[in-house]
């Protein structure tokens, strides 16, 4: 299988997550390949009584995710998301590409923001039996193939939208002077409105969300790796009025603010 190479973000606090679990990306097979970007898997073993509550800030991606006794599709989540690990154990995610699983879902792809979703509503499987069947395989081939498997059963042709979607994400991602939906619909050349409804259809988060979170997780991942940016010219450049503003959303969502953010990375790394 061939690996992911790019540094992943949104994890928070990364060198204490790479002290607590194993964390893998693989790429799609071929035939998948139209609608996942990857599959992820985090392996873990700690010792008794210690507990690993790992943060985590969700892109606009859905994500079908084998975990044991809590396995399901899980929506766009607007806001973070916090996993607790203790024991040892094994968790596959797959990742779908932002807009991709609008052709499963076969609806408005924000009716599942925020949701967890079983399997069997989607693919034609047994919830239980699905899951046994990825976390059961004897290492990470194993399950990747087993999860691909279950989505094969379900496997819908490929929709264009995705791939106009992608144009869209890939302009937000190497514009970072992109930080409002008016200049989105200038540089995309579609206008407020049908972005807004395309967004409602595909992705599942509204434009507005998408941009500033993917600054955000820009913010910290720089943060986390020791960047030593000005944190008023940082929060001009990702749009905010003033540098209170952007510490306040940052906080939110991470969990400290930035300066504190930073110095704890450096202090676990």
């Amino acid at each position: 299988m061939q690996t992911v190479t790019s540094r992943p973000k949104g994890v928070v606090y990364p060198a204490a997550a790479e002290k607590a679990f194993r964390l893998e990306r693989y790429l799609p097979p071929p035939d998948l390949a139209p609608f996942v970007e990857y599959f992820w898997l985090i392996a873990y073993s700690l010792p008794d009584g210690v507990v690993h509550v790992q943060r985590t800030l969700p892109s606009p991606c859905i994500h079908l995710v084998f975990d044991a006794g809590r396995t399901a599709v899980f929506g766009v989540m607007t806001g973070t998301f916090e996993y607790t690990l203790k024991g040892s154990g094994r968790i596959l995610g797959v990742r779908f590409l932002p807009g991709a699983f609008r052709s499963f879902l076969k609806q408005p792809v924000q009716s599942a923001t925020n949701r967890e979703l079983p399997l069997s509503a989607l693919f034609d499987c047994d919830d239980a039996e699905a899951e046994r069947s990825v976390l059961a395989a004897p290492d990470d081939a194993g399950m990747v193939e087993a999860a691909s498997a279950i989505l094969r059963r379900a496997l819908p042709a490929p929709d264009p939208q995705t791939a106009r979607i992608a144009q869209i994400l890939e302009a937000v991602q190497r514009h970072p002077d992109i930080t409002q939906v008016r200049q989105l619909a200038e540089h995309t050349g579609i206008g407020v409105r049908s972005l807004q409804i395309l967004f409602k259809e595909y992705v599942g988060a509204t434009p507005k969300w998408v941009i500033r979170r993917n600054r955000l997780l820009d913010a910290a991942d720089q943060l986390a790796h020791g960047s030593e940016v000005d944190l008023a010219a940082l929060a001009q450049a990702l749009g905010y009025y003033d540098q209170a503003h952007f510490t306040t959303d940052f906080e939110k969502l991470v969990g400290k603010p930035p300066a504190d953010y930073r110095r704890s990375c450096r202090e676990q790394a």
